[in-house]
């Protein structure tokens, strides 16, 4: 079989999405797999946010890669920057080593980062995953400060994931939301809070500071699409900066434009100590990369040989994907679309109870999905109280997927519970297909409600 085939493929006579099911023959691949258990499609070709399964049928796609595709499935900007490296004879991979790809690659990611860390800024290439950059940002932390704790916040991916090799983590920071604030009050109030707790927190008399503080701009799926208030992360830069503790920002999600800016901390302004990017930085390959001020580096290599970190293709894609990103207007646009589908969103909200909250910024946009409101409660009214949010409906989520997948529309499923349904549309979607995305989700959403098919509502 040619290496450009699709694997062979059998049917069976029914599926979520109301037709025949394509289904791989058996192969030893591991189980531990998620977007191939909860959604049974097998793509065979796509482009922009269009997905052709093995049976011919499209589907709109609104998980992008985990919002890693900017620019889309196979757009002609990446592929051309792609055959150009194959084409010209280059080494794919180069390791460390100087190469011209490299250097255009790392010349455009300079020219672009967020201004106070533009004119300050290295940046290192680490291995192919976001977990890399993770862990490259930790030891560089690390041995700048000589410290060695990470602090992170509640419902962040690296509050679970951030290495600390045996040792003991502070307590997790308190992140802001409105609709499920730590203090129960939400808004200005709520954010101040979270900033007070981080203040005592990070300044307890007669323990040692942490190596770094890190944040998401926005909480990605892990979190349920949380974006952070501008208010609140100048504060935490101030408060950072104050105690001479390194600001992390993780833009692996939403980076290159996704949140309306090219960088989602372009939004409050700040400028981070160091910056993770990954996913999207790689144009549609596998790249990882960190940008951080000159003063943190240790000017030593990091441990141990890996070819990932000059992979020449995920370079070229990557300048490319950022020089187009930033040229052609689609940050803007993605401003734009985006609080128009959170406008829709939101009206969708009133008409449907299970619907609690919906929120985003840009075209990074979840929909939080709740048992019904129960009535307020007497001690609710009292002034400067927030109402309690209601409980998580987790297979309610499932169901609207479900029913977004048998209308042609891929969403994802995101949060602490599983709760949010989640739209991560590429930044080339057009008005006709957001207006189609939110058609259908409506068309999903109506039909859940219908069947009372959520057990959790």
């Amino acid at each position: 079989m040619a290496l450009t085939e699709p694997e062979p493929v059998v049917f069976s006579s029914s599926d979520a999405t109301g037709g025949r099911k394509p289904r791989h023959r058996p192969a030893p691949e591991s189980a531990a797999r998620t977007h191939a258990r909860s959604l049974p499609v097998v793509p065979v070709r796509a482009r922009g946010m269009t997905i052709e399964d093995a049976t011919g049928r499209r589907y709109l796609d609104c998980l992008s890669g985990g919002g890693t595709l900017a620019l889309g499935h196979n757009h002609p900007v990446v592929l051309e920057a792609i055959r150009s490296v194959l084409h010209s004879g280059a080494c794919s991979r180069t390791g460390g080593s100087a190469a011209a790809v490299r250097s255009r690659f790392v010349a455009e990611l300079a020219r672009l980062l967020p201004p106070g860390l533009d004119d300050a800024a290295r940046i290192r290439i680490c291995g192919p995953a976001e977990g890399d950059a993770l862990a490259a940002a930790v030891r560089l932390v690390r041995e700048a400060t000589g410290r060695r704790t990470v602090a992170a916040f509640t419902g962040s991916r690296e509050g679970e994931t951030a290495p600390d090799s045996g040792e003991a983590r502070p307590d997790l920071l308190p992140h802001p939301s409105d609709y499920r604030c730590p203090f129960g009050v939400g808004g200005r109030r709520g954010w101040e809070l979270c900033l007070r707790r981080a203040d005592h927190v990070l300044g307890r008399t007669g323990t040692e500071p942490p190596a770094a503080v890190l944040v998401e701009p926005v909480q990605g799926e892990h979190g349920g699409v949380v974006p952070a208030p501008d208010g609140w992360l100048r504060g935490l830069r101030t408060l950072t900066s104050e105690r001479n503790i390194p600001l992390i920002a993780d833009e692996s999600q939403t980076g290159v434009g996704r949140t309306g800016a090219l960088w989602a901390v372009g939004h409050s302004g700040i400028a981070p100590d160091v910056m993770i990017l990954s996913g999207t930085i790689g144009g549609s390959l596998p790249l990882a990369v960190l940008a951080h001020r000159e003063e943190l580096a240790c000017g030593r290599p990091g441990p141990g040989p890996d070819a990932h970190r000059g992979n020449q293709l995920a370079m070229a894609a990557g300048a490319a994907t950022l020089s187009y990103v930033a040229g052609s207007g689609l940050c803007e646009r993605a401003a734009l679309l985006g609080e128009r589908m959170l406008r829709r969103l939101r009206e969708l909200a009133l008409h449907h109870p299970f619907i609690g909250d919906v929120r985003g910024r840009g075209l990074m946009l979840g929909a939080e999905l709740v048992a019904p409101v129960r009535p307020p409660r007497s001690d609710d009214a009292v002034v400067g109280r927030h109402p309690r949010p209601a409980v998580p409906a987790a297979d309610t989520a499932v169901a609207v997927r479900r029913a977004c997948l048998r209308r042609g529309l891929i969403v994802g499923i995101g949060g602490r519970d599983a709760n949010v349904v989640c739209l991560l549309p590429p930044l080339t979607i057009t008005d006709e297909q957001a207006e189609s995305v939110l058609d259908r989700l409506s068309e999903a959403v109506a039909a859940v409600e219908r069947a009372g098919d959520r057990s959790a509502v």
